[in-house]
């Protein structure tokens, strides 16, 4: 070969993010390092799937069979992986095996890897955030990728993954991607066939392509959303979600549908145990998931976002249907007049599906809620179509359910006393802080359910609702609730005189200023001296402090501090007001009382006044 003719091998390096990434995989993240094979797998049936596209659409030629073959020696220790898909060209070499696949992995999986005992996490993390080229490190030193896209020269990248990679042209006359490596000794049962063969069945079963291993077809090819419900059986459909959804576990239920009429589909959706870690750890990141969308059974999108509102995008499948081109583009599914007719079918067949559960197996939809009733609530200020059925998915935590129990709001109403004409919630970051509020004294002597919101989505979605069965939901921290009293609490209330808590009242509001709104006398205390309620208008002060921690200034309202003038402090203090309006002491509780009550409700700012002011006040009453 002539000087101008020998291949020109290009050295790249890695970006030094790309390094880390590649140490994290290799040395610390993961223990199960079979799922580099599931992951070159799926790499090659999305090579396969655009391939065939192309076939549909365009008319290119076949280049035969679309199939996936492993071959292995035992001796040799070597590994080879091979389709007839797509390709790649050097650009995309670049791209797909140069960089990190997704922006924020290499952060997510160094914080996981920071928290997790021992540093090691599960590997089915890998599929979920883009890494799963990278995870054949674990099984060998270096990679060789042989490869060719129509229309273009064929390549070869090599490297070892310690910071550098290499490019060079190659003669390869058939389009497709070969990936050859020799295994590590710690690897080596990845030459066995059985070795190989397991991991196939076990990840890999429901490839839309034949694998061959050795010349031995080894997986099941079969689009079980086309079967009958009745032919369906459950280990197959448990497989089947792990294949689409990157899960280890099986679904938490499943729902098969099958539509003919103005539109005709076909689907079969699963709903996850858990919440997917990326929904749990990345703002927004429901806003680009969804089903696979297919055509006459020929993938077109993997991630169709389209064919589900963003509330229930944690929902995995496939749903395939005759009503589209195989051509059809992106921008014509986002426009389509089937799409949005097969969304609304959906949506509706999934809520329903959801109140089945409810129904039928409530233990099932109490873990489905626990995981994602805040998504859920999020669709009632989007999706107002659906609203009235989303607001009988609602479930809440009550007074009188136990930690962990929920109560529907049809559930609360069907047990409000004839004379109670609210429905009433209080909400805060936990039960235990919720219970402790004094504004619920009130309402557990009364025995008057109150709805315990502890979810932060609460407070953004529960006061839209406005009313449910002509009841209008309250907020038991608004200053507006009408209190009735018995002729014998207004007797005991009577304990101090009017005049008397009036001039204590007084003392208080000059004490504290603008801090507070203004002091009045409480009807809804029972055991405790003061609390702190929002004006009617006010916003709720878990809203303001949501909003303070994102360093938003809401401009906080004033609150309202109430006394309860029948309890001991409060005459203690009224006696000795009568006795002395200027009482150093009387100011002192004042303070204490307030930021006693801030405290309760989580906004005291700093403790160290009110621990001092606590000491000078036990120092007083221990004198001799």
């Amino acid at each position: 070969m002539s000087e101008t003719n020998k291949p020109h091998v290009q050295e790249f390096e890695y970006k030094a993010e790309m390094k880390q990434l590649l140490n994290l995989i290799v040395h610390s993240l993961y223990t199960h390092p079979e799922v580099f094979l599931r992951e070159l797998i799926s790499n090659a049936s999305d090579a396969l799937s655009k391939a065939r596209f192309v076939q549909l659409t365009d008319g290119a030629e076949s280049g035969g069979e679309l199939k996936i073959s492993i071959s292995v020696d035992k001796e040799k220790k070597s590994f080879v992986i091979e389709d007839n898909g797509i390709g790649m060209s050097e650009e995309d070499l670049i791209a797909n095996l140069g960089t990190v696949a997704k922006s924020g992995t290499l952060g997510f999986l160094q914080a996981m890897k920071e928290q997790k005992e021992g540093g090691k996490l599960d590997a089915n993390l890998i599929g979920q955030f883009g890494v799963g080229f990278y995870s054949v490190f674990m099984v060998t030193d270096e990679v060789v990728v042989e490869t060719k896209i129509e229309g273009a020269d064929a390549c070869r990248w090599r490297s070892s993954g310690e910071g550098t990679y290499s490019i060079e042209k190659i003669d390869k006359q058939h389009r497709g991607t070969r990936i050859s490596f020799t295994l590590k000794d710690e690897a080596a049962d990845f030459a066995e066939e059985y070795r190989i063969e397991s991991v196939i069945r076990k990840y890999s079963n429901f490839v839309d392509f034949p694998i061959y291993l050795d010349d031995k077809k080894v997986n099941s090819v079969e689009a079980l959303w086309q079967k009958p419900k009745s032919e369906l059986n459950d280990d197959e459909v448990n497989e089947f979600y792990k294949f689409v959804s990157v899960d280890y576990q099986d679904p938490l239920d499943y729902l098969h549908v099958s539509v003919e009429g103005a539109v005709s589909f076909k689907a079969l959706l699963f709903l996850p145990k858990e919440a997917p870690m990326d929904m749990m750890y990345q703002q927004g990141a429901l806003e680009n998931h969804g089903p696979q969308l297919y055509a006459h059974k020929v993938m077109i999108q993997h991630e169709c976002k389209d064919l589900l509102p963003e509330y229930l995008r944690f929902i995995s499948g496939v749903v395939d249907t005759e009503d589209l081109s195989l051509n059809v583009s992106r921008e014509t599914v986002q426009s389509s007049p089937v799409m949005s007719k097969i969304r609304q079918i959906l949506t509706s067949k999934i809520l329903g599906w959801f109140d089945t559960l409810a129904d039928e197996q409530p233990e099932k939809f109490r873990q489905f809620y626990k995981a994602f009733g805040p998504v859920i609530k999020i669709g009632l200020n989007t999706d107002f179509s659906n609203r009235e059925k989303l607001i009988e998915l609602l479930r809440f935590e009550s007074t009188r359910t136990e930690e962990g129990q929920y109560v529907t709001l049809k559930e609360y109403v069907g047990r409000m006393a004839e004379d109670q004409k609210e429905i009433y919630y209080l909400s805060g970051e936990s039960r235990r802080q919720v219970l402790s509020q004094p504004n619920l004294e009130y309402f557990q002597k009364k025995g008057i359910e109150v709805l315990l919101l502890t979810d932060p989505v609460d407070v953004f979605v529960i006061p839209s609702i406005n009313e449910y069965d002509s009841k209008p939901l309250k907020s038991i921290e608004k200053a507006d609730i009408d209190f009735a009293a018995s002729d014998d609490e207004k007797k005991e209330d009577e304990a101090v005189s009017a005049t008397l808590i009036e001039t204590l009242l007084k003392v208080f509001g000059d004490t504290l200023g603008d801090r507070v709104e203004k002091v009045v006398e409480s009807h809804r205390l029972v055991n405790s001296p003061a609390t702190l309620v929002s004006g009617s208008d006010a916003m709720d002060s878990q809203v303001e402090k949501m909003l303070k921690m994102m360093n938003k200034d809401a401009g906080a309202a004033k609150k309202i501090l109430e006394v309860n003038p029948s309890h001991p402090i409060i005459k203690n203090l009224a006696s000795r007001c009568m006795l002395n309006e200027n009482d150093p002491m009387i100011r002192t509780v004042a303070e204490q009382l307030y930021e006693g009550a801030l405290l309760l409700e989580g906004n005291l700012d700093s403790t160290v006044d009110f621990v001092s002011r606590m000491n000078q006040l036990i120092e007083e009453a221990t004198k001799s």
